[in-house]
């Protein structure tokens, strides 16, 4: 198991036992150091049971990005209720660390088992993350990014893609 996914996995059940945040790991490891944005995806029986994150960073390290969105995964995903400790050992945990976002120009840049997209129209972004089952076209990654902002079918839109190191 990897580190990040053993620091989510050991941030949600301590959250969700004791409402304690855990602390990043002394000293911190060079994979956890970088700023990055990151999402964390929990699963149980297979099924989505939880994934919130950022693709920006919003901490000072990867480890505490980790760390708070981990917790949000389990306990503030508005399509679950959250988490009870019951739940804890059927858990399964993926961690991506993105890229930087970058724009797409051409829809040809696009690939949904390469490149995760964010899809921004003013306020409003949508983010889907890649390799996703199910979604294997540029135009359903799209659909379903779109559909997520709240940006209709033929709204002007910028379109964004990234990568992601995916931590299972």
């Amino acid at each position: 198991m990897s580190g990040l996914v053993e620091l989510a996995r050991r941030s949600v059940e301590e959250f969700v036992r004791s409402r304690e945040v855990i602390c990043p790991p002394e000293p911190l490891p060079s994979e956890m150091s970088a700023k990055a944005g990151v999402f964390v995806c929990l699963k149980k029986d297979g099924q989505l049971r939880g994934c919130i994150g950022t693709f920006q960073p919003c901490c000072a390290n990867i480890a505490l990005e980790t760390i708070r969105n981990a917790v949000a995964s389990a306990t503030q995903d508005p399509r679950f209720p959250a988490v009870s400790a019951d739940e804890l050992e059927g858990l399964s945990y993926s961690v991506d660390v993105l890229t930087e976002p970058e724009i797409v120009h051409d829809l040809g840049q696009l690939d949904p088992k390469e490149f995760g997209v964010i899809v921004a129209a003013g306020q409003k972004r949508g983010l889907l993350l890649p390799d996703l089952e199910g979604v294997d076209s540029v135009s359903e990654q799209l659909r379903i990014a779109r559909m997520k902002a709240g940006i209709g079918p033929h709204e002007d839109a910028e379109i964004f893609r990234f990568r992601v190191r995916r931590f299972r």
